[in-house]
C-alpha cells in the first residue's frame, strides 16, 4: 500500500471514530461539530464529509446531520475498539492516560491483526 493512500484511509478512520464518539456524546452530529471536536477546518472537514459519502460511509441529511452506514459504523467500531484496548493496555504498563490516548491513536491504524487480537487477549482475558 502507498504512503499516501494508507494516510487518507487513516484519516478516514479518524473522522469516522469521532463521528462515532459524537453521535454517543451527542446524538446528532453535524460538520461543524467533527470540525470542532478535531480542530480542523469547516472546509477540510466537509472534503472528507464528502469522500466519506462518496465511499457509503456516511450519509447526510438535508439539514447537514452526518449519520453513519452501517458499513462506517462497522468500520468506526472497529477503530474505536483498537483505540480503547491499546489505551487501556498502555495505560495498564504504566504510560498516563493522556501519552497513551495519543499513542494509541497513532498505533491503531498500523498495527497487525495478529499483534492487536495478541493484546486484546493480554487486557481483557475471556
Amino acid at each position: 500500500m502507498s504512503y499516501i493512500k494508507h494516510r487518507a484511509d487513516e484519516s478516514q478512520e479518524d473522522y469516522l471514530e469521532t463521528i462515532l464518539l459524537l453521535q454517543k456524546r451527542m446524538g446528532q452530529v453535524r460538520s461543524i461539530d467533527i470540525a470542532n471536536e478535531m480542530n480542523f477546518t469547516k472546509p477540510s472537514v466537509s472534503v472528507a464529509m464528502k469522500n466519506l459519502r462518496e465511499k457509503e460511509y456516511i450519509t447526510m441529511s438535508e439539514n447537514g446531520f452526518i449519520t453513519l452506514t452501517e458499513s462506517g459504523r462497522k468500520r468506526a467500531e472497529s477503530v474505536l475498539e483498537r483505540h480503547t484496548i491499546l489505551s487501556d493496555w498502555l495505560i495498564s504498563i504504566g504510560v498516563s492516560r493522556q501519552t497513551a490516548m495519543e499513542d494509541a491513536c497513532k498505533v491503531e491504524h498500523d498495527l497487525s491483526e495478529e499483534s492487536f487480537e495478541a493484546i486484546k487477549k493480554a487486557v481483557r482475558p475471556s
